[in-house]
């Protein structure tokens, strides 16, 4: 049985739980404070956990793998590998200050003091840039640290900014992105590493999925080679003639976002009766 350390609460909860709910295994939420759960059809158990345990998890071997967010890991710096990218709880991890205070350059934060949650990450990017400044460790709230005098500035993640808006600080330096990553342990046996590469091959399956859509549309015959052009899909595109002369149906797989970037000029060109379906999964 493969063991998974999930995320007990917090904004990585639900999308990993949708995720593997998107990869047919059927996980029920830990209810009455229990700690564990085993999935009804697939060989499968997760452990929900606080997000900064989940690396040491790993690391020690109580799990096979866990669903934790990139700066986690780094921060952690645990003996575990980052499995796969998930596309999903994205943010960035940045330095704000008062939002009245100027700032020219990074080493304006010499000599001052950066309240952190991560102090590992903060304490690497300052040494790069030769920065010299009193990291102050906090577990929670960072945001308020500048407004009661405990810190000049704070190091930590950002989603939309309106949390540093509310709080009177601007965000000025961006010192590296994150998202849900999944991480395994080393050297794991061989049944582990089979039941791993069921699980890759279903995530793999619901991420190529996730931003591409089946695109139909009808098209006179004399645009066909631009439009192909336009909708290379995931090899070729599908022609069917149709039963008004001069005219096909092309069916085609694409990224949503090259969709909405060609659709005035494939309207331009005739195309008529378009039609956008989800994709569940998709295999190559």
């Amino acid at each position: 049985m493969l063991t998974v350390a999930i995320q007990k609460s917090g904004r990585l909860n639900k999308k990993t739980m949708t995720l593997l709910h998107d990869c047919g295994i059927r996980l029920e939420a830990p209810r009455n404070g229990t700690l564990k759960a085993t999935a009804k059809n697939f060989p499968l158990q997760a452990l929900f956990l606080r997000d900064d345990d989940i690396p040491e998890c790993v690391a020690d071997r109580a799990a096979d793998v866990g669903i934790v967010g990139e700066n986690v890991v780094i921060e952690k710096d645990k003996d575990v590998v980052i499995d796969t990218a998930l596309g999903f709880g994205r943010c960035r991890l940045s330095i704000a200050i008062p939002r009245e205070n100027e700032y020219q350059a990074v080493t304006d934060l010499n000599g001052r003091r950066i309240a952190t949650s991560y102090p590992k990450i903060l304490q690497d990017y300052l040494e790069r840039q030769g920065v010299r400044a009193a990291i102050q460790e906090i577990s929670g709230s960072v945001e308020i640290t500048p407004g009661i005098g405990m810190a000049d500035a704070i190091f930590d993640i950002v989603s939309t900014g309106s949390t540093l808006l509310s709080n009177g600080l601007k965000e000025v330096e961006t010192v590296m992105r994150s998202e849900a990553v999944l991480i395994s342990r080393n050297n794991p046996d061989a049944e582990t590493q089979d039941l791993l590469q069921q699980l890759r091959f279903r995530i793999d399956a619901v991420l190529r999925a996730a931003n591409r859509k089946y695109i139909l549309l009808n098209a006179p015959n004399s645009v066909l080679n631009e439009i192909i052009k336009m909708l290379p899909g995931m090899n070729s595109p599908s022609i069917l003639p149709l039963a008004r002369k001069g005219w096909s149906s092309v069916h085609s797989v694409i990224e949503e976002d090259a969709f909405w970037e060609n659709i005035e000029q494939l309207k331009k060109m005739g195309a008529e009766g378009i039609l956008i379906v989800p994709i569940e999964k998709m295999i190559l």
